[in-house]
């Protein structure tokens, strides 16, 4: 739960218009008209704030909204069988999470806030009608679901075809563009995850990827400082990265 001191902001600070946040073109509301943006905006609720470690929802909670990040960053998970945990994406501000429930009306993953992270709620089912009536949010919509699906079968294609050299310098590489569309350095990177999540994702040991770091930094591709890593050759891990796109 937010603390006291959370809930005593000022409420009219917390209510950001769709039409005035820096994300828009990276959010739904991309390519909307004033009108329909309106719209948009009228059945958002406003930010939530989550401190670092806790959940927005977890698997099998009841499918209520999709979550709009507008600050920080959130790790999406599934528990396998005998409880360990698996690590199935990161999401940085400007992207959509909860679309995992749409089918099933209940999450089939969990979502835990990485750092202090904020949200936008958005009642699905008050989205669902506006994307009936305006065509425009509705290919926005689609593209994004399309986006899901292409970055489940990237996953798929990490975890089963690439090496760990190659699976680095595509994760190193992937964060890097999603920045710079965020008009952020795409050289200066702060892991909000650890060496030990990275690994887990990319279906590597945690010694590997510590050990991929150091050969990427002796290689002077990159110069890393604990969470902070400053990418100094960024063609040459793009290079890494495209190699099995060639090579297959």
């Amino acid at each position: 739960m937010p603390t006291q001191r959370l809930e005593k902001i000022n409420i009219a600070k917390l209510k950001v218009a769709c039409s005035t946040c820096t994300l828009r073109e990276l959010c739904l509301p991309i390519g909307l008209n004033a009108d329909d943006l309106a719209r948009v905006d009228s059945i958002i609720n406003r930010r939530q704030r989550y401190k670092p470690g806790q959940h927005v929802y977890r698997t099998g909670d009841l499918f209520q909204f999709l979550y709009a990040i507008r600050l920080g960053s959130f790790k999406t998970y599934e528990l396998n069988k005998d409880g360990r945990e698996q690590v199935s994406g990161f999401h940085m501000a400007g992207e959509l999470i909860g679309l995992d429930a749409i089918s099933t009306d209940a999450h089939t993953c969990s979502a835990v806030a990485l750092e202090d992270s904020e949200i936008c709620e958005i009642p699905f089912i008050k989205l669902e009608s506006l994307i009936r009536e305006i065509p425009t949010l509705q290919r926005q919509f689609h593209r994004i679901m399309s986006k899901e699906i292409t970055s489940d079968h990237h996953l798929m294609m990490l975890l089963g075809t690439l090496t760990a050299e190659e699976r680095l310098a595509t994760f190193l590489s992937n964060l890097s563009e999603r920045l710079r569309a965020r008009g952020l350095s795409s050289t200066a990177i702060h892991l909000a995850m650890s060496r030990e999540e990275i690994g887990n994702y990319l279906g590597l040991k945690l010694e590997t990827v510590s050990r991929m770091f150091s050969k990427f930094q002796e290689d002077g591709l990159v110069e890393v400082d604990r969470r902070n890593v400053k990418i100094k050759d960024l063609e040459t891990l793009k290079r890494i990265a495209e190699c099995n796109k060639l090579q297959r």
